[in-house]
């Protein structure tokens, strides 16, 4: 959507995360799809066409600024070093106001995606993952974040240990934000959950949630076998609805 000329813009942080690794890395990580696909979205037959499509056929990069410009939407990447660390942020450039209160699903997921690719890199050098996604409305009035006992977790960068879903385990809080919550997951190999909660609206009357599953290392079998303690987990409480819908 095009702006009114005469209309201010300025620049909103939509999220920003400081990872330890070098700018050189972190930049790599966001201009490589074979690095791409190990911490943006999740496992689908659609996520290679989605990376070409995002980053690759509608993206300007200045590697001298280390930004990398979205076509068709006013947001960027940008990579600040900071010694032997990183600064990542997504910026939108946009008409000044307060989004304190807005849910935005665009912005639900770069905050996701980023904190996934600080993740990755700061736990696992960016080594192959393996997912596991769900997305609807619960089937009562009461969102994943509750559902999961999350909503009173302690503060980012604290341990947590409790029931999760189906399973018991034990990680530390990794992020938290206005809409989500990122916690790892020491028995998925180090692995990471976010939750996202989009609240009531009148299309969604009992909100949507959104879980990413982010495993490491895991067999085939233990992979099948979470996904099914989780599936039967999910669809007692939620149904089944790709986001977006």
């Amino acid at each position: 959507m095009t702006e009114p000329a005469d209309q201010p813009m300025e620049d909103h942080v939509l999220v920003e995360v400081t990872v330890p690794a070098p700018a050189d890395a972190v930049w790599a990580a966001l201009r490589d799809p074979a690095k791409i696909k190990d911490w943006f979205g999740w496992d689908a037959e659609t996520l290679k066409d989605e990376i070409d499509f995002i980053f690759v056929t509608h993206a300007q990069a200045d590697e001298s600024r280390r930004t990398v410009v979205f076509e068709g939407v006013s947001d960027r990447y940008e990579v600040e070093a900071r010694g032997d660390a990183s600064v990542v942020r997504v910026v939108r450039s946009a008409p000044a106001g307060d989004w304190s209160d807005v849910f935005d699903g665009m912005i639900e997921g770069w905050i996701s995606f980023t904190w996934q690719l600080a993740f990755a890199l700061a736990r696992h050098g960016l080594k192959p993952r393996r997912t596991i996604f769900f997305s609807g409305p619960p089937r009562a009035d009461r969102l994943g974040r509750s559902l999961l006992g999350l909503d009173a977790a302690p503060a980012a960068g604290e341990p947590w240990a409790g029931p999760l879903g189906p399973d018991e385990s034990a990680g530390q809080v990794w992020f938290t934000a206005r809409h989500q919550i990122g916690v790892t997951v020491d028995a998925w190999g180090e692995g990471l959950l976010i939750v996202v909660d989009q609240p009531p609206t009148e299309k969604k009357p009992r909100g949507f949630t959104m879980l990413t599953l982010t495993t490491y290392g895991l067999s085939d079998a233990a992979l099948a076998d979470l996904e099914a303690r989780w599936q039967a987990w999910w669809d007692e409480r939620f149904e089944t609805v790709a986001p977006g819908c």
